[in-house]
Order: structure tokens, then sequence, then C-alpha cells
């Protein structure tokens, strides 16, 4: 497999253990320059204080579950595009509503899928296909 070197993936997500499986899990399919982030605001701040931004961010939907007063994917979401259209943004979910997927892919995530025991496998497959 080829390695994918400096590609910069923001990982937005409220639980720590699953953000940090998931960076372990990409840095083993290429040197990627992985960020994570617990809230979305943390992530909009770094947004703001960078001079590159990232190439892709995985982004959770449900952001306010440990922290209620904490901005949801969607809303997070809307502000990055904002911010810069461009960026990759990749949301996942436990919600299976057709609904919140509808509603991503809307406000211009590339890609809404569910979080399951494939969802790992999903993501590099859509990071392969953005970066080739």
């Amino acid at each position: 497999m080829k390695r994918v070197e400096g590609v910069r993936i923001y990982i937005v997500d409220d639980d720590e253990m699953l953000s940090e499986m998931l960076a372990d899990y990409l840095q083993n399919r290429g040197t990627f320059d992985i960020k994570t982030f617990g809230t979305g605001e943390l992530c909009l701040k770094e947004l703001d204080g960078v001079q590159n931004d990232p190439a892709i961010v995985i982004l959770d939907f449900n952001l306010d579950s440990i922290q209620p007063e904490a901005a949801n994917g969607l809303h997070i979401l809307q502000a990055i595009k904002k911010h810069n259209e461009k960026v990759n943004v990749i949301m996942y979910s436990s919600q299976e509503q057709n609904e919140t997927a509808s509603q991503a892919i809307g406000e211009g995530a590339l890609e809404y899928f569910i979080k399951d025991q494939e969802a790992f496998f999903k993501i590099d497959s859509i990071i392969k296909n953005i970066i080739k």
C-alpha cells in the first residue's frame, strides 16, 4: 500500500477514546498530520489560527453529547464551510436518520455514514479517494 505523506487531517469527536483510536488507525496507513479535537469550537479556533487549512475534517454529528453547551456537528460543518468551502468534511454519527444525512450533505459534507464496525475502513477508503 502506498503511504501518504503530510496530508493534514482534523478529527472532531467528543469521544476521546474513539478519536485516538481513529488517529492511530489512520497514522498506520500514512504519515498524516493528524490533530484531534473534543469540541467543534476547539477545531474552529484552530482553523482561525493556521495558515494552511486541513485537507480533511472528520466530524462527529453529536458533538454535544458530553458537553451539552457545545455546538452540534451540523453547526460546526456550516462554520467550516463558511471558513473555507474547499475543506473536505466527512461526517459520521450513531444517528441512522436519513434526514440527518440529507442535512449534512446539503450543508456541504462530502460523505455521511453511520459509526459502526466498518467506520474506520470507510474513512480510510474515503480519504484514499480524496487524496489520489
